[in-house]
């Protein structure tokens, strides 16, 4: 099972319900494999979004999203994963669905600027998936 935890949603009044917010996560992860594990979604403004970009990328200004793993590995002993952190700052972001996506295809592994279109591909199939409204 997938935990999620989901922090700032006042700064997304348009973000999927948490419900939502746990399927989505869950799925990103089962593509990779992953079935277990916690994981933290983090609704952030411009200006912190501005300042974890460039403290962890070096690169200036806003961006949509960031994704902060933390194990890498498989969990020991039957305790979960600690996957990582998730931060969207939603004023950057055009679709919040396709942000939570990302962010956790990337805490699993995945990286969209070494892999060939691969992990791109797998976002946009895992996006076409039925998510029933308001959930």
């Amino acid at each position: 099972m997938i935990e999620v935890e989901v922090f700032g949603a006042r700064l997304a009044p348009d973000a999927p319900s948490a419900v939502t917010v746990k399927e989505l996560c869950a799925l990103a992860a089962a593509s990779a494999g992953v079935e277990n594990g916690h994981l933290a979604i983090e609704y952030v403004d411009g200006e912190r979004i501005a300042q974890l970009n460039a403290d962890h990328r070096g690169k200036a200004g806003p961006t949509d999203v960031l994704s902060f793993p933390i194990d890498g590995g498989a969990s020991q002993d039957g305790v979960p994963r600690e996957l990582g952190d998730v931060v969207i700052c939603p004023e950057q972001t055009i679709d919040l669905r396709e942000a939570i996506v990302h962010g956790v295809l990337h805490l699993v592994g995945m990286d969209h600027e070494t892999d060939n279109g691969e992990m791109l591909a797998l976002q946009a199939e895992l996006l076409k998936r039925p998510h029933p409204p308001g959930r």
